[in-house]
């Protein structure tokens, strides 16, 4: 295991035992089973990406006092998460890079001490993207179901208060994971967690989903202008789908990889799954590059602020 590797605390199973070690090493001799070679390039160029467009879209909602509402403090906030996925990918990437090219010679302690601080980053960053992606599906059900008591619903002050406790549970939680990472139970409560949020966002999204649909249905047998309405129904619709199916490409391969790290450790196919790790880590810096365009970038006030950013026009 090289240093400074990505989560290395989930990279390969503890919890097989001395005499089965042989086994998982002859499980994963054969071609496909060495894994996929990711470059530390790619690492270093998905993360600046990601920087560069979460960055902005903290800045644009912190300059536009239009963006001031609890939806927007609820994007930006998932935005700051996903820029501690970009900022510890790139720290730790640098990092490799100039101990391989033999630039930078860092103590063993040092190195482990470092690890477990990004391992850490990366851990309270997942946690705090998962509660965030749901606090939005939240959002948007009241946005839509309860459209005339929203502001008496998500108060500025109940969502500072929401935003206050993922943060301090992210932390905490993180904390704990580090501490505790060869625990069985630590690896049960956090795929708990993401199947939580997955059934969360699920029910609620196809709900919307089904009054997307209805909606569609009532103005085509009304034949009132049915094309521009059609477009605009089918269009949230079409949303609602994507963002689901953006979530579990993205996250569900790094949660199957922490679901066989408890069931089978010593099986040959979840030896050679392991190997794909660097994939199922590519995925979620994905995710933090394709969030802003789902979450943030589709909204009119916030590219306009976006293009003011980008031209310096403060």
């Amino acid at each position: 295991m090289s240093a400074l590797a990505p989560l290395r605390l989930l990279r390969e199973p503890w919890n097989a035992s001395d005499g089965n070690q042989s086994n998982v090493t002859a499980g994963t001799s054969s071609a496909w089973c060495q894994g996929l070679h990711v470059p530390n390039e790619l690492f270093l160029t998905l993360g600046l990406v990601s920087l560069v467009e979460n960055l902005l879209v903290v800045a644009a909602i912190l300059k536009n006092r239009n963006l001031h509402s609890p939806m927007y403090y609820f994007i930006c906030c998932l935005a700051i998460s996903d820029m501690l996925v970009s900022v510890s990918n790139l720290v730790e990437t640098l990092f490799m890079l100039l101990m391989e090219h033999g630039v930078l010679v860092i103590h063993a302690t040092i190195v482990r001490h470092m690890d477990n601080v990004i391992d850490m980053l990366i851990c309270s960053s997942v946690v705090s993207s998962l509660s965030f992606l749901g606090v939005i599906a939240v959002d948007r059900y009241i946005t839509i179901f309860y459209a005339l008591r929203y502001h008496s619903i998500m108060t500025l002050q109940r969502a500072v208060v929401t935003m206050a406790s993922i943060w301090l549970a992210s932390t905490i939680s993180s904390t704990i994971f580090i501490t505790y990472y060869r625990n069985n139970a630590i690896l049960l409560c956090l795929i708990g967690f993401f199947l939580f949020m997955l059934v969360l966002m699920l029910v609620l999204y196809i709900h919307m989903f089904t009054l997307a649909c209805q909606h569609l249905r009532s103005i085509s047998s009304q034949q009132k202008q049915p094309a521009v309405y059609r477009s605009s129904s089918l269009k949230g619709a079409v949303t609602l789908t994507i963002l689901l199916g953006v979530f579990f490409i993205c996250w569900g391969p790094f949660f199957f990889h922490l679901v066989l790290i408890v069931t089978c450790p010593t099986n040959p196919f979840c030896t050679c799954f392991f190997s794909y790790f660097n994939l199922f880590l590519i995925l979620i810096i994905c995710n933090s590059v394709v969030d802003p365009l789902i979450y943030a970038f589709r909204s009119q006030e916030l590219r306009r602020t976006l293009r003011e950013l980008v031209l310096c026009s403060w």
